[in-house]
């Protein structure tokens, strides 16, 4: 059972991942509003993977991944995405994202996606 960290924005997003990530087996082990937040609550928790946000207040989600994977450079996360930011996409995964899915979500992209991250 991974131990995972939600960050988004938007509480009923953080909502709808917790649900299919529990219902694949996981464990959320915190959720963060915004990029500051998940630094923080990342170095707290250690967690096995991050689902990351891309646009956030205070920090957006790019910035957060890298920060993230400066102090921890095996750190797994995978971005969020709404449709039409491609070329946030392809940065994040240029920065070191393993994988991305994208909103809204699909049960069982978001799984497929989880699962072959955390290989």
């Amino acid at each position: 059972m991974a131990r995972i960290l939600i960050v988004d924005d938007a509480k009923f997003m953080r909502l709808t991942l917790s649900n299919i990530l529990q219902k694949g087996e996981h464990h959320v082990v915190g959720e963060a509003e915004n990029g500051t937040q998940a630094v923080e609550m990342f170095e707290a928790e250690q967690p096995d993977l991050v689902t990351m946000d891309i646009t956030m207040p205070e920090l957006n989600g790019l910035d957060a991944m890298k920060k993230i994977l400066s102090n921890n450079p095996k750190a797994k996360i995978v971005m969020c995405s709404a449709m039409g930011q491609q070329k946030m996409v392809v940065e994040a995964i240029e920065a070191g994202a393993k994988d991305f899915i994208v909103k809204p979500f699909d049960e069982s992209r978001v799984l497929e996606a989880i699962n072959r991250v955390l290989g």
